[in-house]
């Protein structure tokens, strides 16, 4: 049953071919935000890192676009003819697939609609229909995961089946975590009372509950491999490391004392760190590796001017930096009483300063490096090779004004400090698969693709060239979605020329 009320279910229909995907990337998950509806109508709506934080996608107005972190660039855009607003982009590595929510004054598709987007036919090819607003959906090559207010329902990608449904506290955020490795399934979700986090640990079924923080949750992230979770809650003050396996509390890492609204947590690649974003203007790092233990003698020199001290203690082969700590943690372990217990926090090592709005933020793929997405259309990229303020190495402006953005078509490049780049997008054709049987019926209904051909496209333009898969990463098999729950529409005729996205 759906107690919430939340699923749906009306009628069943015939299912047709599915494709297959071109090519898929590496490693882990995407973070979204959204933009205010408070706010005056904004041109982006969302923007996302997809699983490697190779790319990230934005959902506009009139449609979305893709973007490659680094070197930056527009890799791809598809733009809407009419009510193209899409509220939610989540990519799946980089191959054609994509989960779309409508989203903005005219939301392409409905707000409790999630469509499985094939971009080489333009059309989509599923989908996942419910009684209430989707708040955010996640993809992994075997799951789609999909939030809403008071569940989240977990499917299986090749055929939609419903797999698991998972009851939570109020989760107006759309919070949840889903970790990208293929050898384990692993997913992080608000629990049923206020601060904790449930753990779902698939591939050894059993639960993990983590008495994560007092107050309401705001930020969820799971390491690549899923077996590290960093949390924060309203306060916004302290972010705290979890093993997965066993729920034992890691790291509590200082952000500051202010309260603010924290707006992404993320680690990277090797879980060596953790960055933080939030509504305060500054992007954190943080190292993630044990603390070297410390004494009166061997703390560090005071660095910044404010107490705290830089206490350098990398791995062998490392080039982390150890966190801050504060000069008055000697005060305590002294037992003098009186000294706050903030003292005894790690604080970050390195800083971005001077960011404007709400970001997101990744590790680049250089090392010591880091990128910053804001939802007023800018990309930075920045070092932290030494501790203190980032040095900035590039910045960019992605979304310009609506009368610029008209003007400059569909192969728009964006602008760029200190180099702008533009590039192609190109298709490819799909071979099909047949579609399998499937009378399950999850609380959100499906619908299977159309089997009406869709209009020939136009030419595309030059193509990339391709890599290749790498031995033992071959696509994972096509989605084929089951028998449909609900009445599906007649199908769109292509509303552009543009060729397929295939990065």
């Amino acid at each position: 049953g759906d107690p919430k009320g939340e699923g749906g279910l009306l009628g069943a229909f015939p299912q047709a071919p599915a494709p297959r995907l071109v090519r898929t990337c590496f490693l882990r998950v995407p973070m979204a935000m959204q933009a205010d509806p408070t706010e005056g109508r904004s041109e982006l709506l969302s923007v996302s890192f997809n699983q490697d934080f190779g790319c990230f996608a934005c959902g506009m107005d009139n449609g979305f676009r893709i973007y490659n972190c680094d070197p930056f660039k527009e890799t791809f855009r598809r733009a809407f003819n009419v009510k193209g607003g899409i509220g939610s982009v989540e990519m799946l590595f980089r191959c054609n697939l994509l989960a779309l929510v409508g989203g903005g004054a005219n939301p392409k598709f409905p707000t409790n609609i999630v469509k499985i987007w094939d971009d080489h036919q333009n059309r989509a090819i599923g989908e996942l229909m419910f009684r209430s607003e989707v708040k955010a959906v996640k993809l992994r090559r075997d799951r789609v995961v999909v939030v809403l207010l008071h569940k989240i329902y977990v499917y299986r990608f090749s055929d939609l089946k419903l797999l698991d449904q998972i009851s939570t506290i109020k989760n107006s955020r759309g919070l949840v975590a889903l970790c990208p490795d293929k050898a384990n399934i692993v997913l992080a979700c608000p629990g049923v009372t206020k601060g904790n986090v449930r753990v779902e640990l698939y591939n050894s079924r059993k639960s993990q509950l983590i008495n994560a923080h007092e107050g309401e949750l705001v930020g969820i992230s799971l390491n690549l491999n899923g077996t590290r979770l960093a949390t924060a809650s309203e306060k916004g003050t302290i972010i705290r490391v979890f093993d997965t396996q066993s729920g034992e509390l890691l790291k509590e890492l200082r952000r500051g004392i202010e309260r603010v609204n924290i707006n992404c947590i993320v680690f990277n690649k090797t879980s060596e760190y953790l960055a933080c974003s939030s509504d305060k203007g500054t992007v954190h790092i943080f190292s993630c590796l044990p603390r070297k233990a410390q004494d009166g003698t061997a703390l560090a020199e005071a660095g910044d001017g404010t107490g705290r001290s830089a206490s350098a203690a990398p791995g062998p082969g490392s080039t982390a930096r150890q966190n801050m700590g504060s000069g008055l943690a000697i005060l305590r372990k002294m037992g003098i009483p009186g000294v706050p217990k903030y003292v005894d926090s790690e604080w970050s090592f390195a800083q971005v300063r001077h960011v404007e709005g709400r970001t997101i933020c990744a590790f680049g793929s250089k090392p010591n490096t880091i990128i910053v997405v804001g939802m007023d259309g800018s990309y930075l990229l920045s070092s932290f090779a030494e501790p203190g303020e980032c040095e900035k190495i590039s910045y960019a402006r992605f979304i310009r004004g609506p009368r610029e953005d008209d003007e400059s078509g569909m192969g728009a490049s964006p602008s760029m400090l200190p180099t702008a780049q533009a590039v192609h997008p190109h298709s490819s054709a799909l071979p099909a698969a047949a579609a399998s049987n499937d009378a399950n019926h999850p609380p959100a209904s499906t619908s299977p693709p159309s089997t009406a051909p869709s209009p020939p496209s136009a030419p595309s333009a030059p193509s990339l060239p391709k890599p290749a898969l790498q031995p033992g990463n071959a696509a994972p098999p096509p989605p084929t979605p089951p028998e449909a729950l609900t009445a599906a529409a007649p199908p769109r005729p292509k509303e552009d020329g543009a060729p397929g996205l295939d990065m």
